[in-house]
């Protein structure tokens, strides 16, 4: 088996892989990678991250996943990436099909195609994946042959744009139903099943949407009806899979270990899920709820195991909220006795600056003075209470204040624009506070700063998102939002410590592009295909990224992009996502909406239970 393997490896390096710039982005064979005998095992999935393999080897979720799929016997969990576009070139003039790292076999032979959907750019991706794999891109055209196409991960909240290119979406987190979608598609082999009948016996599991047994009807102001299921006897909603137990849950204590390096090339300890503390902006604050904490014992011995099965030499906590898991400080304690001085490098992101994290991030950082990052989101305090962020300007400038007499001179800010309620003078406001926080460092003796300070500003622009309070707002077309971009860089330039400011702000048209695909509906998914068969791939990253691609695309298809940002949602509108059940109930959106509009506060969970819904869950913080 393995020498045929190797066989394989050379054949298809000496064909294209010599061809192609970093070609160990396709050869597997990497550290913890499991082979198995495809004789031996009942069910091939293949594991797709749908950006290149320096993203997606990057991505936790899948090390889970590929370590729980591969724990079964039966089931051989594969992986594959997007081509780079030089590999997706050859592999179409050369009529190759697109190939799995571990066996180099073709993907379209697997039984299974999961693909994490991490951001809404990566769309086209998905199409990349299908074409390349020799896989019928629309869902009703595939038989028996070939693979079923799944989908998970945070943008199958709303699979609407991309329900004509899947099989069945997995909503919530993979570790709770996936034994039974196995143990289900083995038995429908056995008895000769078919297809179609398993897709309509796997839309009966908890979490489980499969798109074609659902149809939808539209208004003729061209917002939704109607969603309803095609049979009485599959759900009318699609309840969100949670882990009730953090510390027992399957975790990968021999995590893979890339050849090459990628984004995040260290040991990952996750901590907790969810967050306590409701920014309407974000997403994965709602999605991820309740909070759930793994207990610091069990991440002491994942730590050791995961170190030492991987010689990696750096450590990261992974959380929404860092700060916010209670046993912190023991953890980080530990890390640093028992690592530390073995040269591994413990990295804490998400952490509030207070003096805690400041201590701890003197005592794990190599250079003390590399820059330290916060996220305010908003200038004004008007603006923070909008967002319900939780910061005020004296914590911002309390924490920056003991930040600079710690030894730091350089902090970043990320800001967001085109927020809901936002006016000018919220979005000067941003220099003003950046301002502000250099005065503060200019208060220190001179004897005593580490040289002269540089304060980054970077603005993103405002994206709605589904399952938030903000799922209701307008967005702007792009030329709106560089004009909010110049306001604050015109303010920039007034202030008295302009030579310590620096300004960054994200493309504008990404941003238009990005809303339409997280709260479009099924009639997005034409748009998306045109895209791809035009040459659209890669949208993530600037320089494949065509805007005018996009527009030529709406209009091609029929389609009219503004009717996706340009207008602010009623209260009873039938989202296309309203059929999933995410934990938070629409209720509580509204009206977080209405607090938001009348700049209402609304404290964290461990302050005050706030009734979001989650609580039906039975576990994590709701418990307490």
């Amino acid at each position: 088996m393995q020498s045929q393997a190797q066989e394989k490896k050379l054949a298809l390096s000496e064909r294209i892989l010599l061809h192609v710039e970093k070609p160990a982005r396709y050869i597997g064979n990497e550290i913890n990678s499991v082979i198995k005998d495809p004789a031996q095992v009942a069910i091939r999935f293949v594991m797709c991250f749908p950006d290149v393999y320096e993203i997606g080897m990057s991505h936790l979720g899948i090390q889970i996943l590929y370590d729980m799929f591969n724990k079964r016997e039966d089931v051989w969990c594969e992986r594959v990436y997007s081509p780079w576009p030089d590999l997706h070139r050859i592999l179409k003039e050369e009529q190759i099909p697109l190939f799995s790292l571990e066996s180099q076999e073709p993907v379209k032979n697997a039984d299974f195609l999961g693909i994490t959907l991490q951001y809404e750019m990566c769309y086209t991706n998905v199409l990349q994946i299908l074409d390349l794999s020799r896989i019928p891109l629309r869902a009703k055209e595939r038989d028996e042959s070939h693979p079923l196409v799944i989908g998970g991960g945070p943008c199958a909240y709303n699979p609407e744009p991309l329900s004509d290119f899947f099989d069945l979406f997995y909503i919530g987190e993979g570790e709770t139903q996936y034994d039974a979608l196995f143990d289900l598609y083995q038995n429908i082999k056995i008895s000769g099943g078919s297809r179609e009948m398993f897709l309509h016996e796997a839309a009966k599991i908890p979490g489980i949407y499969v798109p074609s047994l659902y149809e939808t009807t539209y208004h003729s102001n061209g917002t939704i009806a109607s969603f309803s299921p095609v049979f009485s006897d599959i759900p009318v909603r699609i309840i969100k899979q949670a882990v009730t137990d953090m510390t027992n849950v399957v975790y990968p204590e021999k995590p893979l270990v890339p050849f090459i390096k990628v984004t995040q090339d260290r040991v990952v300890l996750e901590i907790q899920r969810g967050c306590i503390r409701g920014c309407r902006f974000c997403q994965a604050g709602m999605i991820y709820r309740p909070t759930r904490e793994k207990d610091v014992d069990r991440l002491k011995e994942l730590a050791k195991k995961m170190l030492k099965a991987t010689g990696q030499e750096e450590i990261s906590l992974s959380s929404l909220s860092s700060s916010d898991y209670s046993s912190l400080e023991e953890l980080v304690t530990f890390l640093i006795d028992e690592f530390h001085e073995k040269g591994v490098n413990i990295s804490l992101p998400s952490l509030r600056i207070d003096s805690f994290s400041l201590d701890v991030m003197e005592k794990v950082q190599d250079v003390k003075k590399s820059s330290i990052t916060f996220a305010p989101e908003a200038g004004s305090q008007r603006m923070r209470n909008v967002i319900n962020k939780g910061l005020t300007e004296e914590s911002i400038l309390e924490g920056a204040g003991m930040a600079f007499e710690s030894g730091w001179n350089k902090v970043k800010l990320y800001f967001m624009l085109g927020l809901p309620t936002e006016t000018a003078e919220d979005m000067q406001s941003i220099p003003k506070l950046a301002n502000e926080i250099a005065v503060r460092y200019y208060e220190i003796p001179k004897d005593k700063r580490n040289g002269k300070c540089q304060i980054t500003i970077s603005t993103s622009f405002f994206v709605p998102k589904p399952f938030t309070p903000f799922q209701w707002a307008k967005m702007y077309p792009p030329a709106e939002y560089i004009s909010r971009a110049k306001i604050v860089n015109d303010a920039v330039k007034e202030q008295l410590n302009r030579k310590s400011l620096k300004y960054n702000w994200h493309e504008a048209d990404v941003t238009v592009i990005e809303g339409i695909l997280a709260r479009g509906d099924r009639r997005v998914g034409a748009v998306i295909q045109n895209v791809y068969e035009n040459g659209g791939i890669f949208d993530a990253w600037t320089e494949y990224f065509n805007y005018d691609r996009w527009m030529d695309a709406f209009r091609q298809c029929g389609i009219d992009p503004d009717f996706y940002t340009m207008r602010q949602r009623d209260a009873d509108e039938i989202f296309p996502w309203d059929f999933i059940d995410a934990g938070v109930t629409k209720q509580f959106l509204w009206r977080e909406w209405n607090n938001a509009m009348n700049g209402s506060v609304t404290p964290n969970c461990r302050m005050q239970c706030q009734g979001c819904g989650v609580k039906k869950f039975g576990t994590g913080i709701c418990m307490i």
